[in-house]
């Protein structure tokens, strides 16, 4: 295993609520960037331990900076978590920058933070959030379908009856063994509820958004639901290792669109699309994968309404 490496970053640390802070990159310390870029990473995410938003940040025009957020559900506090309660967490920070700047604001989610992006934009309560002007879901792989690969169906189903049966007698929020989920997730504490969230045995979970299986009415309420004043984009990872290999992400992605123009939402066709070649976060991807990445990224922004919903 090759050793780490230490390194700093230039940035500005915000303290949005008493117990959450969420780190602004200011690779450009001259300027004073009116426009937002909030990272949102996935399980087991916290401060830079996703690779590419470094790079996003660096390539932004002075005009736009990123910020890397900590949630209460960053790092290992994921298991005892809810979409619902980082949707409110992003919304406190949101309503923070308002306050401290005058332009647009983007929430980007990776892997499971693009399940916070979208319960941002279309979950209970959304229309008394602040307004965000778009957002970007990179690697929006579903973890019923990982927990599946990984675990296989049958010991997954098990380990799902004995989680259903904490929740029915009432210990949905106590922790659900280690040795009963095989280790999975470890080193994580997971409560039966959030476990049946994530594996979704009936498909209805609140985590299960992105499952290549979804009916057109379970997706209408998301990808349908999108707000007209937040476009999206979407970028697939080609090579995800936590997809199945017989998932049609080209398809997915078209479906996904479709299902969006039924509503009044907006998703950006010209950026959006699946990055050939790219692992779930990018990690040790050649230099024109992440390029890709960026590039669309930037053609995103670059092509959003130049005013904001403040």
């Amino acid at each position: 295993m090759a050793s780490f490496k230490g390194s700093s970053r230039k940035g500005i640390l915000h303290q949005y609520t008493s117990q959450l802070t969420v780190f602004e990159h200011t690779p450009h310390p001259t300027s004073e960037p009116q426009n937002l870029l909030i990272f949102v990473g996935g399980l087991f995410g916290g401060l830079l331990t996703t690779p590419y938003p470094t790079r996003i940040a660096a390539t932004l025009p002075p005009s736009w900076s990123l910020a890397e957020v900590l949630l209460s559900s960053s790092y290992l506090g994921w298991g005892i978590s809810s979409l619902d309660r980082d949707a409110d967490e992003l919304a406190k920070c949101v309503s923070y920058f308002r306050t401290i700047k005058s332009g647009k604001i983007i929430l980007m989610g990776h892997s499971t933070g693009c399940q916070d992006v979208i319960t941002y934009l279309t979950g209970t309560g959304h229309e008394t959030r602040p307004a965000i002007d778009g957002g970007i879901i990179q690697a929006p792989a579903s973890d019923r379908e990982a927990m599946v690969m990984a675990l296989g169906e049958e010991v997954l189903s098990e380990t799902c009856k004995i989680a259903k049966a904490m929740v029915e007698s009432g210990d949905g929020e106590e922790i659900l063994p280690s040795k009963v989920r095989h280790g999975f997730f470890a080193p994580t504490p997971i409560s039966a509820r959030r476990w049946l969230s994530l594996a979704s045995p009936d498909h209805d979970g609140d985590d299960d958004l992105f499952s290549s299986d979804l009916s057109d009415e379970q997706l209408l309420k998301t990808f349908g639901a999108l707000p007209a004043r937040s476009p999206l984009c979407i970028l697939f990872s080609g090579n995800d290792e936590y997809m199945p290999k017989s998932v049609d992400k080209e398809a997915m992605l078209k479906r996904w669109i479709e299902i969006s123009k039924r509503g009044k939402g907006t998703v950006d066709e010209v950026h959006s699309g699946v990055l050939a070649g790219a692992s779930h976060d990018l990690s040790g991807n050649p230099e024109e994968v992440v390029n890709g990445l960026v590039n669309r990224v930037l053609g995103f922004l670059n092509g959003l309404p130049t005013q904001s919903h403040l």
